[in-house]
C-alpha cells in the first residue's frame, strides 16, 4: 500500500502522538509498505525509508505576531490563525489540517495514495481529503473533552474558565471524528470515551494497542537500581497526570522509607507548578527533575529506579507504564482509563484507585520492601509487553483496518 500518515506535531519528544507517528510509520515500512508522513513542527527524525513532507506552523498561540517575518502573516490561513489565537483558540490543528490537505493533494496527483491516516488532528482539512476518493481513517488517543473537563475542575476564575473553554476545538473534532470511515483507538477505555464524547458509532471504532520499542526499552547491563528510587514520566503540569497525589504519597513514605523520586519533566523555570508542589509538601532534596531527555537517557533513568509510578486520573493508553514494564520495572498504577488494560492484574506491580495518596504510598512501600516481589513483577511486565504491545503487532492490526475500508 501507499499510506499517507498525518501528525500536526511530529517530533517524538513533544508528546505521545509523535512517538506513535514515528514507530507506526517505521513498522509499516518494515512490513513492505510505502509510507509518507505529513508533519508540522517540531519536525521529527524520520525512519529509514519513510518520506517526509513538512508543513509550516508559525505558532502564533505561543509566540504571537512574527516580528522578524511580518509579511508571512498576509495569507488567508495565517491571518485566520493569528486572529483566532488572539481570541484564545488553539487553532493549530485546524490550520495544519488545511495545509496537510494541500500537501496530500499535490502528492496524490503525482503518485496516488491507497489510504490516508490522520493521527488525532481531526481538523476540517481532514474532511477535505475525502474528496480525493481515498479512504480516510483517524487515530484518537483520547478525546480532548476529557482534558477540558479536568482543566475546568482546577480553575476558579470565570475568566480563566472561559479561556479554557475557548481553547479546545471540541465542535470541530466532534464533526470530523463522526465522518471518518474508521476510528482507531488505543484501548477499550478510549473506545468508550470516544463513543461518549464524539458520538462515533461503535461499529466504526477499532481498538489497536500502542507498541513499545522492545529492543530500545531493555535494561542496560551497566545501570543498577538505586534503593528507594522511584520514577514518574509525564507532563506534570497536566492535572490529569495526578502528580499531586504522587507527591502526597512520597511525603507519607518518607516517614519510614528513604524514598527518592525522579520526575522526567521540566523543573524551574519552565515549570513552576510542580516545583511549587515539591516545596509545599516539604520534599526539597528528595525530588529531581531531568528536563528533556533522549530515549537512551530515559532508559537509563528507568533503570536507576526500583519502582515506576503512574498516578494518572485518566490515560487513553499509558506509554510510560508500558515502557517501564518493558525494562522489567514493577509499576504502581491507578485504575484510571486504560491503565488496567496496560498493566493487567497485580502481577506486573499494583493497581490502586486514582486520587488516593495513601493507597499509592502503601503499594509503593510493599514493592520497595520486597525484592522477590519486584523481580516477579518485572518479569511478568516484560512478558506482557512482548506479547501484547509491540509495534509490529500494532502495524499489522492497523493494516487490517486499512483493508476493511479499502
Amino acid at each position: 500500500m501507499r499510506i499517507a500518515l498525518l501528525c500536526n506535531r511530529g517530533n517524538m519528544y513533544c508528546g505521545g502522538q509523535g512517538v506513535y507517528t514515528f514507530y507506526l510509520a517505521q513498522a509499516l515500512q518494515r512490513l513492505g509498505h510505502e509510507v509518507e508522513i505529513v508533519v508540522g513542527p517540531p519536525y521529527p527524525d524520520v525512519p529509514t525509508g519513510v518520506v517526509e513532507h513538512r508543513v509550516e506552523n508559525l505558532n502564533f498561540f505561543e509566540y504571537g505576531f512574527p516580528k522578524a517575518e511580518p509579511f508571512r502573516v498576509f495569507t488567508p490561513l495565517n491571518l485566520y490563525e493569528l486572529a483566532s489565537t488572539r481570541m484564545g483558540m488553539f487553532s493549530e490543528m485546524t490550520a495544519f489540517s488545511v495545509r496537510a490537505f494541500d500537501a496530500v493533494r499535490r502528492r496524490h496527483r503525482e503518485r496516488p495514495f491507497d489510504i490516508i491516516h490522520d493521527n488525532q488532528t481531526l481538523g476540517y482539512g481532514i474532511l477535505l481529503m475525502k474528496s480525493l476518493g481515498v479512504p480516510v481513517v483517524a487515530t484518537i488517543h483520547h478525546p480532548l473533552p476529557i482534558d477540558r473537563k479536568t482543566d475546568l475542575a482546577y480553575l476558579e476564575s470565570p475568566r480563566d474558565r472561559w479561556w479554557r473553554i475557548m481553547f479546545y476545538p471540541f465542535i470541530m473534532q466532534h464533526m470530523v471524528a463522526r465522518r471518518m470511515e474508521r476510528v482507531i483507538v488505543v484501548s477499550h477505555s478510549a473506545a468508550d470515551e470516544t463513543h461518549d464524547a464524539f458520538g462515533v458509532a461503535r461499529d466504526r471504532i477499532r481498538v489497536v494497542y500502542n507498541g513499545i520499542d522492545i529492543d530500545a526499552f531493555r535494561r542496560p547491563d551497566d545501570v543498577a537500581p538505586e534503593p528507594g528510587r522511584l520514577i514518574v514520566v509525564c507532563n506534570t503540569r497536566d492535572r490529569k497526570k495526578g502528580v499531586v497525589y504522587l507527591l502526597g504519597a512520597l511525603r507519607i513514605l518518607r516517614r519510614d522509607v528513604d524514598a527518592r523520586l525522579t520526575i522526567v519533566d521540566w523543573g524551574l523555570p519552565e515549570n513552576e507548578y510542580t516545583p511549587g508542589l515539591v516545596r509545599r509538601f516539604g520534599l526539597d532534596g528528595c525530588v529531581e527533575f531531568t528536563g528533556k531527555v533522549s530515549r537512551d537517557e530515559l532508559v537509563r533513568h528507568y533503570a536507576r529506579a526500583q519502582v515506576a509510578v503512574v498516578p494518572s486520573l485518566y490515560e487513553g493508553f499509558g506509554l510510560p507504564a508500558a515502557e517501564a514494564m518493558a525494562l522489567g520495572l514493577p509499576v504502581v498504577s491507578t485504575t484510571a482509563g486504560a491503565l488496567p488494560e496496560v498493566v493487567g492484574d497485580d502481577a506486573a506491580g499494583a493497581l490502586v484507585p486514582p486520587r488516593d495518596a495513601a493507597a499509592l504510598a502503601a503499594a509503593i512501600r510493599g514493592l520497595l520492601q520486597d525484592e522477590a516481589l519486584r523481580r516477579e513483577a518485572g518479569v511478568a511486565g516484560r512478558k506482557r509487553v512482548e506479547t501484547m504491545f509491540t509495534w509490529e503487532n500494532a502495524a499489522r492490526q492497523t493494516l487490517d483496518v486499512y483493508q476493511e475500508v479499502m
